[in-house]
């Protein structure tokens, strides 16, 4: 089990935009931990999903065993999927709303291909 601490360095609110925008800081104990470890291990500081979590940027300096990093910690993860871009959802594994939406997409789809 890789270990890691971490600090929140800033925490700036957004009400606009439903989020509180957070920098961060990890101190790990092997290599740059990833994405989606970082994501999770910040939401549970924040006590919050990790859906509504979008990690954006990690830097570790070389040989170093700390991690600074920009994140959006949104209000819920609707906000979230509104808001961020498809690649980032992407990247931070956030899904589209529901199967059953993408269903009905496929359906409007069909009718539309007859």
């Amino acid at each position: 089990m890789l270990h890691m601490e971490v600090e929140i360095l800033s925490q700036e609110q957004n009400p606009m935009l439903h989020r509180n925008e957070v920098r961060f800081q990890i101190v790990h104990d092997e290599a740059t931990p990833s994405r989606l470890s970082v994501r999770d291990s910040l939401a549970a500081k924040l006590d919050k999903n990790a859906d509504e979590v979008v990690i954006h940027e990690m830097s570790t300096k070389f040989g170093m065993r700390k991690t600074v990093g920009y994140a959006k910690i949104y209000d819920s993860s609707e906000h979230a999927r509104d808001v961020e871009q498809d690649y980032m959802l992407d990247r931070n594994k956030i899904t589209a709303d529901s199967d059953a939406e993408a269903e009905a997409d496929a359906e409007a789809e069909a009718e539309e291909a007859e």
